[in-house]
C-alpha cells in the first residue's frame, strides 16, 4: 500500500518493492545525521504485518522457526528465520508479543507467502494467523542514549495502525527515508532478506546467529545444516562490508556480480552512501577469497571489511 507520507514536503518515492515510501525528503546525509543523533523516524509502512494468537502460539512459533519463543515475555522484541529442510533462509520476521497475540512483519511482498505457509502448519494447534497488512503500519525510529543505545543507529520498530500514520509523523518529528535506513544498516551489518541473501544462504554467513538463531533449543526445520556449520565451522559465504570507491556517481545494483580478477566470489547486496563512510554495500563473498583482496563490485572497486569471520564456528577458540 502506497503510503500517506509521500505527501509530506519533499519527498522522492524509492523504486522496486520500495516504491510505496519515500527514498529521501531531500537530504538523505541530513536524515542520517538527524537519526544518529535520535531525532526524526523512516516510514516502513510497506512491511507485511501478520498478527498470531492462539494459547499455543508461543510454543508453536517455538517449534517452526529458529528462535526461542517458549516463555518470551509481552514486549520483548525479538527475530526469527524459517529455514527450508536444507537449512535454507525462507523468511525472516521482528515481532513482539503482547501478551495476547504476536505480531510480526516482514519484507513487502512476502506477507502473504509466510501466512500461507503458516496457516498450513497449523494442524491441531491452536492458533490463528491474520494478514494486518491493510491496517496496521511500520515506522522506525532510533532509541536515546538514555535507552541504552548499543551503537550508533540502532533504534526500534513501532506497528502502529495505518490511519494513525500521519499523526505519529507529526509526534515523531522529523522523516528520514529508506536511503538514510540503510546506510545506518548497512553500516552496522544488518542483512536484508532477498537484497543480501539468494535462495541459497543459511544464516551461518550472514551474522544471524545468534540474532535470530538460538542454538540452545529443540528441533525445527533446517536445524541440522546450522548445527554443523556452526560445530565445524568455515561456512561456505561471508558477508562483507565493501568500501567502495567514491570517484564515481554510481552504486552497484543489487545483485551485481562480485569479482576477484576475472573469477566471481560473490554477489553485491544493498548498497547506500553513508554520511562518514562515503559509498558502502553489504556482499555476500566465497568463504576463501582473501581478506585483503580488493574486489571488482558490478564496475566499482570494493576494499573489504569483515562482519562474518570466515573461520567462524565452535571449532575457532579464543587465544587464552
Amino acid at each position: 500500500m502506497t503510503s500517506s507520507l509521500l505527501a509530506l514536503p519533499g519527498a522522492v518515492a524509492a523504486d522496486g518493492v520500495d516504491a510505496a515510501v519515500a527514498a529521501h525528503y531531500g537530504s538523505f546525509n541530513v536524515e542520517q545525521r538527524r537519526l544518529v543523533e535520535g531525532d526524526g523516524f523512516v516510514d516502513l509502512s510497506h512491511r507485511a504485518v501478520l498478527r498470531i494468537s492462539g494459547p499455543d502460539r508461543l510454543t508453536w512459533l517455538h517449534n517452526l522457526t529458529t528462535q526461542f519463543f517458549e516463555g518470551l515475555a509481552p514486549g520483548v522484541p525479538t527475530s526469527a528465520l524459517i529455514l527450508s529442510p536444507q537449512g535454507h533462509v525462507e523468511h525472516a520476521f521482528h515481532g513482539v508479543d503482547d501478551g495476547e497475540a504476536f505480531v510480526l512483519h516482514t519484507e513487502p511482498g512476502r506477507g502473504e507467502g509466510l501466512a500461507g505457509w503458516l496457516d498450513s502448519m497449523r494442524f491441531m494447534s491452536r492458533v490463528e494467523v491474520e494478514d494486518l497488512t491493510s491496517t496496521k503500519a511500520v515506522c522506525w525510529r532510533p532509541v536515546a542514549e538514555a535507552d541504552g543505545v548499543p551503537e550508533d543507529g540502532a533504534g526500534k520498530f513501532d506497528v502502529i495502525d495505518r490511519d494513525r500514520l500521519e499523526a505519529y509523523a507529526a509526534a515523531a518529528g522529523p522523516a528520514a527515508g529508506l536511503w538514510a535506513y540503510d546506510a545506518l544498516r548497512i553500516a552496522r551489518g544488518e542483512p536484508r532478506l532477498g537484497f543480501d541473501t539468494d535462495a541459497r544462504t543459511i544464516p551461518n554467513e550472514v551474522g544471524w546467529i545468534p540474532s535470530a538463531v538460538h542454538l540452545d533449543k529443540g528441533c525445527y526445520r533446517g536445524q541440522e545444516t546450522v548445527a554443523r556449520v556452526h560445530t565445524l565451522g568455515r561456512p561456505p559465504r561471508r558477508l562483507t562490508l565493501l568500501h567502495l570507491d567514491g570517484s564515481q556517481n554510481a552504486l552497484p545494483e543489487v545483485g551485481a556480480p562480485l569479482r576477484m580478477g576475472e573469477r566471481e566470489v560473490g554477489f553485491v547486496g544493498s548498497s547506500a552512501r553513508h554520511y562518514e563512510l562515503g559509498p558502502i554495500a553489504l556482499g555476500l563473498v566465497k568463504r576463501n577469497v582473501p581478506l585483503d583482496a580488493q574486489l571488482d563490485a558490478g564496475g566499482l572497486v570494493a576494499a573489504q571489511e569483515v562482519l562474518v569471520d570466515p573461520e567462524v564456528g565452535l571449532h575457532v577458540r579464543p587465544l587464552r
